[in-house]
Formats: structure tokens, sequence, C-alpha cells
């Protein structure tokens, strides 16, 4: 499918619970050098909506590259990329970006989060580029804060938060847009064993309210925990597995 990410999307030919959130068709990642780089190489990938998602593999395995091809945050080489019904090679950057802001949220490893500014108003700016005003963009901060736990902490320098808490304050400003998909990039890299279970209780939470989560990881015994492991290896896919809880087929 395809359309202008600033225009009118695509008439929905799916269900919402059905509709196929991130397509991914033979693509390739090259980056030029000598020799040159392959980072992925002809990978397919379908991801639903609702869906929940372990995309694992060790370190040079393509799994950062696929993050920023499925982000839009890089164009494949070859190959076609459609997120939330739009093909990413028919749309500008400008496009790409707006894109992003509406569809896609981003949970970072490093947080991310701005030093002097409440928990609050960091996810409040999850909504910055969007030309809402301040008044709305808190208050729905509010209610993506109290879906994670933090209505108590809202007031609070983010950055002198626990590392638990400030990954979910950038989660809260990654579900504060209801994007169409989060991707969560090491998501407990940076987090003890006990705050980085919190997490993925957290993400499990979500995801069975709906929110489609792709979590990329290197740790297999988090991947262990989801229903759905993809599994990378040298620029490929070697494994998609769901477990039987899942009730999609292999």
């Amino acid at each position: 499918m395809s359309g202008s990410a600033t225009g009118t999307a695509p008439a929905a030919v799916e269900s919402a619970s059905e509709r196929t959130v991130l397509a991914l068709s033979n693509v390739t990642k090259t980056y030029e050098g000598t020799p040159p780089v392959h980072a992925i190489r002809g990978i397919d990938l379908d991801i639903r909506s609702g869906e929940l998602v372990a995309i694992v593999g060790p370190s040079g395995s393509g799994k950062s590259t696929l993050l920023h091809v499925i982000g839009t945050l890089d164009r494949a080489t070859s190959g076609t990329v459609a997120v939330a019904g739009y093909n990413v090679d028919d749309l500008s950057d400008k496009q790409l970006s707006s894109l992003r802001s509406r569809h896609i949220g981003f949970v970072f490893q490093q947080f991310f989060l701005l030093a002097g500014e409440t928990a609050l108003d960091n996810v409040a700016d999850g909504l910055l580029y969007t030309g809402m005003p301040l008044s709305e963009r808190r208050a729905l901060a509010e209610q993506a804060l109290s879906q994670v736990g933090l209505s108590h902490r809202m007031n609070h320098e983010a950055t002198k938060l626990s590392g638990g808490e400030r990954q979910r304050v950038a989660i809260a400003r990654a579900l504060i847009g209801s994007p169409d998909i989060i991707l969560a990039d090491e998501p407990t890299g940076n987090l003890d064993s006990k705050s980085g279970q919190a997490v993925v209780r957290l993400i499990e939470d979500l995801n069975a309210d709906g929110t489609t989560i792709v979590v990329i990881t290197h740790d297999h015994e988090i991947a262990s925990q989801f229903p759905r492991i993809v599994s990378l290896l040298d620029g490929r896919v070697v494994e998609d597995t769901r477990t039987a809880e899942d009730g999609r087929s292999s």
C-alpha cells in the first residue's frame, strides 16, 4: 500500500486487529566502502497491529540497521518498506519526518531526557512539533504517565529519577501520540535486573492494552519472554517463531 504521510490515509482493507503495521519485502541495506558492508540482506518481515515482537541477535547481526530502516531513520538500499500503510519509497524526507511523528514511537536505551525539565514536560515534548498548545500536550502527557504508573512522579525532574523510572518516562513519551507502533531499542540495557524486569512487565501490559511493540535486544533471556521472536544473524532473518499462546501460525 502507499499514500502521502501528510494527506488522507489509505482506506483500511483489514480490521484494526489484523492490520499490517509494518511490512518489509526483500529489504537490503548496503553501506558503501571498500569492501561494501551488507548490513541487512533480503529481509521479509510483517508485523500486525497488536503484536509484541522481539528482534534478537548478537552484535553485528544487523539489529541497529534494521531498527533504523523500519523506523524510517534510514532508507533501504533495495526492497520495499511500508509503515502504517505508507510506502516509504514514495515519501520525501519531510513526509518521512511527518510519518515518524504521527505513526512511530521510539524508546532508546539511553533515555534521552532533558535535564532541568519535569517528567511531565519531557513527555509533553513528544508532541512538540505537532503545533498542539502546551496545555493540551501536558494533559496528554498526564494520561501517558498514568499509563506507565508514574502519576505520582510527573512533577519531579526527569533526569533525577531512578533508571527504571526514567525509562518509564521515555516509554510514556513514545506513547503520547498514540503511534501505530513503538520501537524499543535495548530498553533494559541500562537497568539492573529488577528494574529491567519491571520494564518488561510494563511492555507486556501495554501490549495487552493493544499497543504494537517491537523490542530490539541482544538478550535472549529478555526476548524469550515475548510471544514472537525474530532472530537475526549476519543481516538475515534466520528464525521467526511464535509461542503457542500467541495464537498465530509460525
